[in-house]
């Protein structure tokens, strides 16, 4: 049996539910996880936020190996910069565009999102680096999408909010586009980049439709 020293109700909710995988999720399947170990080739990528209630492996019922997933918060890619720095979404499309070859990407925004409604409310604005500050130079990136929003709709409300959510992840495609890889595969025809939203309130996925500039629910 599994022992240590410094436990907690949080700890022990994780040891559970890794108990109840390895029942159930692992165990049973046996011969999936064994050819894990020769490699992984996911041919979908999605960008999702870090947000605990939207885990694309869930939403979309997925096995071990069948999705590159990165999260953050609000679901948000940079533009291509080559500056010094840590570019850690950058460095997970790259991954997934050069190495991994999937064939799409996916960039999923959510419902009740807090990342953007931050950036909506500029509620972080100021803050020092550790109280809010990183989280404010993050959701930067979304300010003239803000500008826009709000001079369609305010900055408060749910509808507010939701074309906030729909816009970021219009910038996120945005941004994905000025990356070389990318440009490059999807004007040969080999990567194909989507809008999603996920509705929490609902449970209801929607798809972009970029003609329209619309995001349609999947019936």
């Amino acid at each position: 049996m599994f022992m240590v020293n410094d436990t907690s109700p949080q700890l022990d909710s994780l040891i559970a539910g890794y108990q109840t995988f390895r029942e159930t999720g692992w165990e049973p399947h046996r011969k999936r996880w064994a050819e894990l170990r020769e490699g992984q080739s996911p041919e979908i990528m999605v960008i999702a936020c870090s947000d605990s209630r939207v885990d694309p492996a869930q939403i979309f019922d997925v096995d071990p190996g069948q999705i590159f997933v990165v999260r953050n918060v609000a679901a948000l890619v940079p533009p291509y910069e080559t500056s010094a720095g840590q570019h850690g979404v950058s460095a997970a499309l790259e991954f997934a565009v050069q190495v991994l070859k999937v064939k799409e990407v996916v960039v999923m925004g959510h419902g009740m999102c807090g990342g953007c409604e931050a950036a909506l409310t500029k509620s972080m604005a100021g803050a020092a680096p550790g109280q809010g500050g990183f989280v404010a130079q993050w959701i930067s990136m979304l300010d003239s999408a803000v500008e826009t929003v709000i001079g369609e709709h305010g900055s408060e409300g749910r509808e507010a909010l939701r074309a906030m959510e729909h816009a970021a992840v219009k910038v996120s495609l945005t941004n994905l586009r000025t990356f070389p890889c990318v440009q490059e595969k999807e004007g040969d025809g080999s990567l194909k980049l989507r809008g999603a939203y996920f509705a929490i309130s609902h449970g209801v996925l929607h798809l972009l439709d970029e003609d329209a500039g619309k995001f349609i629910a999947v019936s």
